[in-house]
């Protein structure tokens, strides 16, 4: 069994780098690591099942970290370092760098979903339309000084200017069709920096697909103030779906841009399967913002 410590040193403000984790892995009894950049495009070759790949970054980071685990069966460790560290959120990591470095060299496991779609995964969100416009659009100067606040910036800079696209929507349960101003699809419970997913979990084998309609800014802010206070999907809403299924297609009109965690990665059609429990992490606990444990996988109202 090794440790590998792969850094990304352009991960959120720079302050978390391969020095400050070295220290606190010290401290808590972690010190051999095989240390690595993410540009090192040969890192990988003597990685084992046995391992443990910690690393430190954003999502963006994780998820390329992520992908190489499932893919030789080692553990992925998190030490988050960027602007969003959502996935880190489903795990409830501590926020404390010594006692997450501790829960580390304690061992402890859980599996989580990964979301496939064609060669890549994604592990909190893939997006289309207006949610693509933070990752293709913050400024990076922007971004360092408002942190995930930027994301939020970003949308309602340009969310009056955007009228929709045409989509269709085809998951396990049913089709829902219709004009759309975002459509996200998740597998975890967080996104944008912590905005929470109603009944959702890392773990528990669904996409959460969301799709918002194009309304007046006033109308869409009171639909998601009422979403965050309520913490439940809504049954029945003139602005927003809300669809639970384990595989999902989303063909546009006309191609879309798709970003997932935080990064562009191809253009619609959006064919995406939640493979459950395929990921091995270290955590004490798989966080869930269910308010029961009863899942409502129908189709919800689209009045």
């Amino acid at each position: 069994m090794a440790y590998w410590l792969i850094c990304n040193s352009r991960a959120g403000d720079g302050e978390r780098g391969r020095d400050f984790w070295l220290e606190h892995l010290a401290s808590a009894g972690i010190r051999d690591l095989h240390c690595h950049d993410f540009e090192e495009a040969d890192w990988t070759d003597n990685l084992g099942a046995r391992d443990t790949v910690i690393v430190a970054g954003g999502d963006g980071s994780v998820n390329r970290a992520a992908a190489v685990c499932r893919a030789t069966g080692a553990t992925l460790a998190i030490l988050p370092s960027g602007t969003a560290n959502d996935f880190a959120r489903n795990l409830g990591l501590p926020d404390q760098p010594q006692a997450l470095c501790e829960l580390i060299a304690s061992g402890i496991t859980q599996t989580v979903d990964v979301a496939d779609y064609g060669d890549g995964i994604f592990l909190n969100v893939a997006h289309i339309g207006m949610g693509t416009l933070p990752a293709r659009e913050s400024r990076g100067a922007e971004k360092k000084i408002l942190g995930r606040f930027s994301y939020g910036v970003e949308l309602l800079r340009r969310l009056n200017a955007k009228r929709g696209f045409r989509a269709t929507i085809r998951c396990d349960r049913g089709v829902v069709k219709g004009r759309w101003l975002s459509i996200a699809v998740a597998s975890g419970a967080f996104f944008g920096g912590g905005n929470e997913i109603p009944e959702a979990s890392a773990s528990d084998g669904q996409l959460d697909i969301i799709a918002i309609r194009p309304r007046p800014i006033l109308q869409l802010l009171f639909t998601f103030l009422m979403v965050r206070l309520n913490r439940q999907a809504p049954q029945r809403t003139s602005t927003l779906v809300h669809i639970k299924s384990q595989r999902c297609l989303v063909h546009t009109d006309k191609p879309k841009t798709v970003t997932a965690d935080g990064d562009v990665v191809s253009r619609t059609p959006l064919n995406v399967v939640c493979k459950q429990s395929s990921l091995r992490v270290i955590g004490s606990k798989v966080v869930s913002t269910a308010a029961n444990t009863e899942d409502r996988l129908g189709m919800p109202g689209t009045a």
